[in-house]
């Protein structure tokens, strides 16, 4: 601003009054748009009296378009979409299995009608909303009786406090696991008012020793499935078909927490195996709990499934009401439940599955396509290349596990100048408007290809050129 120059800065009327303040207004409102205004204004002033303000920047056209930019931002959801490129299909941190198409339409449907949530559309009377998916759980699973809560956190703390509160559990001490956000057995056993009991040691437990644990304040033997971490070496656990004889003589149920839950034997279609629901109840589970939004495949929730008598009392429990599903869980919920009644058709139609079952080959082409590409647009500074690398099913189901895979391996150039380019380069990523998500790794930036689909491809490579802005 020359020296001894006054800009004088427009009035609120005049900025609302003008042809593009006027679109602004139509789009965000008179309100939102309003406070940008004073926003705006109260921001140029201050710089004013300060020295820094020039004619230009106080025009009613520049303060339109700064409100515009601040708007759009202002508006901008904090829940993105984004490229999982870390290898990790079910990735707690990105919101784990990503959902069918039919799962998703059942959604959108769900969004934009009344549904009969809690309604019989038979007798006209009020339902159960677990009456929505209970048929196909006990069809998929042989069990007698299910309910759906928000998380398999959930399920687990309102199944102990419905039979356990106040009373012992029986846990090996080899599966008092902590899972992501520093979760615990123990802490949530604790808050269900039950007493932990363990038995064994960290290593190795026998059936004496849950034996030896039982009296008359035992309500419940429990197992808990060690998905996110082994102990190999001289190790002995009890297996369940060992434990349901020993908790029916003393008459106490036998849960088992499967953490992630299949509902299918994984095995059958190259990856690792993981006991299923419908063989943890046949080998006389009382009561299974389990995860939807992980092998499953569907959206977050937590499954109880088991003896018709136990989930009653679970569905009378106060807690019940506080933990248990909307409409738009069981809408996406049944649609996914609805696609393991066609077995061979599931890899293709499941997205989990389908991802974990994505052939190297076809990623190794698409890290083939997209190599020049990136390389042109990084320039000299880093060196592409297209390499085998290991795929993670998740980061709470089943982390010991790999598969191979393919994807590009990003490394600083010899002789380059950045100052942390890989770490540089990371942010970069992650600042594109669909944020790319890869991992740092070995001196090198991974970017596993697995979970990028060929629908999404076009996306990936139209934002590439922004990183040599």
């Amino acid at each position: 601003m020359t020296t001894g120059q006054t800009v004088r800065l427009p009035s609120v009327d005049r900025i609302l009054g003008d042809a593009a303040c006027l679109a602004l207004i139509a789009h965000y409102g008179r309100v939102q748009t309003l406070a940008c205004a004073r926003a705006v204004l109260a921001e140029l002033r201050a710089a004013m009296l300060a020295g820094a303000v020039c004619e230009e920047g106080a025009s009613i056209a520049a303060i339109v378009a700064d409100m515009d930019e601040r708007l759009q931002a202002q508006s901008r959801s904090q829940l993105r979409a984004v490229f999982n490129l870390t290898g990790t299909v079910l990735h707690t941190n990105l919101g784990r299995a990503l959902l069918p198409d039919a799962a998703v339409q059942a959604v959108v449907e769900a969004l934009q009608w009344p549904m009969n949530l809690e309604f019989d559309l038979e007798t006209g009377k009020r339902g159960d909303r677990d009456d929505l998916v209970e048929e196909l759980l006990r069809e998929l699973t042989g069990a007698e009786a299910a309910t759906v809560v928000n998380n398999n956190a959930a399920a687990v703390l309102l199944m102990l406090n419905t039979l356990a509160q106040n009373k012992e559990v029986i846990v090996s001490r080899g599966e008092l696991v902590e899972i992501g956000g520093a979760f615990r057995i123990p802490d949530v056993m604790t808050r269900a008012g039950a007493v932990l009991r363990e038995v064994g040691s960290t290593n190795r437990t026998h059936l004496a020793d849950y034996a030896n644990g039982m009296n008359e304040h035992t309500a419940m033997l429990m197992k808990v499935h060690c998905s996110n971490y082994a102990i190999t070496g001289f190790t002995k656990s009890v297996e369940l078909d060992e434990l349901v004889p020993l908790a029916a003589k003393h008459g106490v149920p036998t849960a088992v927490d499967l953490g992630s839950g299949t509902l299918l034997d994984l095995a059958q279609y190259g990856l690792p195996h993981e006991t299923t629901v419908r063989e943890t109840i046949a080998a006389g589970a009382d009561l299974v709990t389990f995860s939807g939004d992980k092998l499953l495949g569907g959206p977050q929730c937590g499954v109880i499934v088991g003896r018709a008598d136990l989930i009653a009392k679970i569905k009378r429990n106060p807690l019940k009401r506080a933990l248990r599903v909307g409409k738009l869980t069981l809408a996406a919920l049944a649609p996914v439940l609805q696609l393991y009644r066609a077995p061979d058709l599931l890899a293709e139609r499941l997205t989990t599955l389908r991802l974990l079952t994505r052939p190297a080959a076809a990623m190794r082409a698409q890290a083939e396509l997209l190599l020049p590409q990136l390389q042109q647009v990084l320039g000299k500074s880093y060196t592409v290349a297209a390499e085998a690398m290991k795929s993670q099913i998740g980061s709470g189901a089943l982390p010991v596990d790999q598969l191979p895979s393919f994807g590009l391996a990003i490394r600083s150039a010899p002789g380059s100048r950045l100052s942390n380019p890989l770490g540089a380069l990371e942010q970069r990523l992650r600042a594109l408007p669909c944020p790319v998500i890869g991992r740092i790794g070995q001196d090198t930036l991974w970017l596993d290809l697995r979970c990028l689909e060929a629908a999404h491809q076009a996306a990936f490579i139209a934002q590439l050129a922004e990183l040599s802005a």
